[in-house]
């Protein structure tokens, strides 16, 4: 079998598994929806190539505009990666960061963490439930269950948050093998993660619409009247999208 076969097939799998979770599913999507309706903002934080969840649904094509992607340029791979590693294990600076934000309590914090065991996660769900914040975990429980908490307090991001969404991966992440490779190769969790995520979406704005409320939805700026409508979301929405 092609290796890229075997990766699809094998993602194709852990997002099954994952869409078994529909009862969490539905309540994250609910909590999305009810936060739009209080004029709140869902937020995204993650570190590293986590960071890539908040990029997807901010300002993207077809998806919702109340959404902040918390883009600290500390967190990210660029300029140097091991910052970002260094950055991502280090206490007492998310919660700094959340309050650059805007954060209000009807708001929804979403953390994306395949490990669960960075403290710069753990501590912007703590910061985030002290405003009021519902908080959304996004992570592997195989993964999580598996290795130490680099926070102070012992736990992990899966315990601290108000809801836990498991993207069915394994420990390490990496999922081929092969007999002269030392090491597993290619890490679905991307893959299945933003399959949820953007799947959650679509169902919040089938919530809000069946609400009787036209959810204010990005479009493409390639289209011709794509700038007039997006130009007014950026004028709305400028004080609570950092990105804005």
């Amino acid at each position: 079998m092609k290796r890229y076969v075997e990766f699809a097939q094998i993602a194709h799998e852990q997002i099954q598994k994952a869409l078994q979770q529909e009862e969490t599913m539905d309540t994250i999507a609910n909590w999305f929806a009810q936060c739009i309706m209080n004029k709140g903002v869902i937020h995204v934080f993650g570190c590293g190539h986590s960071q890539m969840f908040g990029e997807e649904l901010c300002f993207r094509t077809g998806g919702l505009v109340p959404v902040n992607a918390i883009m600290v340029p500390q967190f990210n791979v660029y300029p140097k990666v091991k910052l970002s590693q260094i950055m991502e294990r280090q206490e007492g600076v998310a919660k700094q960061v959340l309050l650059t934000q805007n954060p209000q309590p009807q708001d929804v914090m979403v953390v994306v963490s395949v490990s669960g065991r960075n403290a710069a996660g753990i501590d912007m769900a703590l910061a985030a439930k002290e405003l009021g914040m519902k908080v959304v975990c996004v992570t592997s429980l195989h993964y999580s269950n598996g290795v130490t908490s680099r926070h102070s307090s012992k736990k992990m991001l899966k315990d601290v948050s108000d809801i836990v969404l498991d993207i069915c991966g394994i420990k390490g992440d990496s999922v081929l093998t092969h007999e002269a490779v030392s090491e597993k190769f290619c890490s679905p969790s991307t893959v299945v993660a933003m399959t949820l995520l953007v799947g959650i979406v679509g169902q919040t704005i089938e919530i809000l619409a069946d609400q009787g409320i036209n959810p204010p939805i990005w479009i493409s700026g390639n289209l011709d009247r794509g700038d007039q409508i997006n130009d007014e979301y950026i004028r709305q929405y400028r004080d609570r999208i950092d990105i804005l």
